[in-house]
């Protein structure tokens, strides 16, 4: 369920209509359902109670402050891969003991930052960064808390750029190495072993570390859980909750989750106006504001989003029929790029320069992996909460962007 609804042929985001927040705050502009996102923790929350679960919101999904200090107030704690993101969950208040730190690439820096903060764990994920971590600990008289994220060499048949589960990803460790290393843990000064990090399988690993000597706590089942890009194909969290919980509570653990795209993905949209509409030979593109530099995910990875205008009458599902003259386009952005596209063959009614157009599902990855390629600033994030909305990002200027820049004296 989402909070986006067309209303007499109009596009609203709760209650307010999504041409008022183009028109206030221009295009392209990001903008969050605040009902929708407290609905999705709320259902997930729900779906695992049994288990007790720790729900670690993953920051990197959508960073802003406004969106995170939602989520604290909700109750989630915070999954995190960079000093970055600790920084910013930290700003809104976020309790450190409710915090994982996550990613196979951490610095000694931010281990050092992390450890100061006094955070919950850390998703260690190869032996080079366990022997980093026991050595920053014990400079700083310290012991972290550390799960061991395993590798279970499991194909998800997603495409291959947000696949994690295979053995020839970087993330995670191999299942022997992962025994291995569990194995030496206890007697390592500067780390305790307190959970198991597997997106895919392994409880029984954490048996096993547990006879092994290590006080493992925690199953970190990570994130993962799909959302509707198309129309209601994803599954609902209950169904897992119901199959997971009971081996979770059977084991003696405690439930990490980390959720990110479940709970902003479907909250958050883009707003792009028409520029032009162009036919080369038998294509047809429809050329808008908002561009790859703005929604990464269609270019990087193939993903699907949803597109309509803001002003025409919405079709339950992509596969529903659409009233009216419609034609098969290529919806495009300005980038100097082959690969700078929103959507191809789209079904889309006719359009006219400076019409108002909405790209749904775009709350997760969309502002966080956005750039400023081709010298574009960002967009504007806006909040909409009931009838009101507010910028909680206002949109960078090209001043914005050169500050810092230096030409070297002649």
């Amino acid at each position: 369920m989402d909070h986006f609804h067309h209303r007499a042929g109009a596009a609203f985001c709760e209650e307010v209509p999504l041409r008022a927040v183009a028109e206030g705050a221009g295009t392209p502009c990001f903008v969050y359902s605040r009902a929708t996102i407290e609905h999705h923790y709320d259902r997930l929350a729900e779906a695992f109670a049994g288990a007790d679960p720790l729900l670690c919101y993953s920051v990197k999904g959508c960073s802003n402050l406004a969106v995170l200090d939602l989520l604290r107030r909700r109750g989630a704690g915070f999954d995190v891969v960079s000093g970055g993101e600790l920084a910013r969950v930290l700003r809104v208040g976020a309790d450190p003991r409710r915090v994982v730190f996550a990613g196979v690439g951490k610095s000694a820096a931010e281990m050092d930052q992390a450890l100061d903060a006094g955070i919950l764990m850390f998703n260690v994920e190869s032996g080079a960064e366990l022997d980093l971590l026991d050595r920053v600990a014990r400079a700083k008289g310290r012991r972290a808390d550390v799960a061991l994220r395993v590798n279970p060499d499991v194909d998800p048949r997603t495409h291959t750029y947000i696949s994690t589960g295979k053995r020839e990803s970087k993330f995670g460790i191999d299942l022997e190495t992962a025994e291995g290393l569990a194995a030496g843990i206890p007697a390592r000064a500067g780390i305790r072993m307190v959970g198991v990090h597997a997106h895919i399988g392994c409880i029984a690993f954490a048996s096993r570390a547990r006879a092994a000597g290590n006080p493992v706590e925690w199953l970190n089942m990570g994130g993962g859980f799909g959302i509707h890009y198309r129309g209601a194909e994803a599954r609902p969290a209950s169904e897992f909750g119901g199959v997971l919980v009971p081996l979770v509570r059977e084991a003696g653990l405690r439930l990490v989750m980390e959720p990110g795209r479940f709970i902003v993905g479907n909250a958050g949209v883009l707003l792009a106006r028409v520029h032009y509409l162009k036919e080369s030979g038998e294509r047809r593109f429809v050329i808008v504001d908002a561009a790859m530099n703005d929604l990464l995910r269609p270019s990087l990875y193939g993903a699907h989003h949803r597109i309509w205008p803001a002003e025409a009458p919405f079709p339950e599902s992509e596969a529903a029929d659409r009233p009216g003259e419609t034609s098969l386009c290529d919806v495009v952005g300005p980038i100097c790029e082959t690969g700078d596209f929103l959507g191809k063959d789209r079904l889309l009614p006719r359009l006219a320069p400076g019409d108002l157009v909405v790209i749904y599902s775009a709350g997760a990855y969309g502002m966080a992996m956005s750039s400023n390629y081709n010298t574009r600033p960002r967009a504007a994030e806006v909040l909409v909460e009931g009838d009101r909305w507010t910028v909680v990002r206002e949109r960078e200027t090209v001043e914005d962007l050169m500050r810092g820049e230096r030409i070297p004296a002649r």
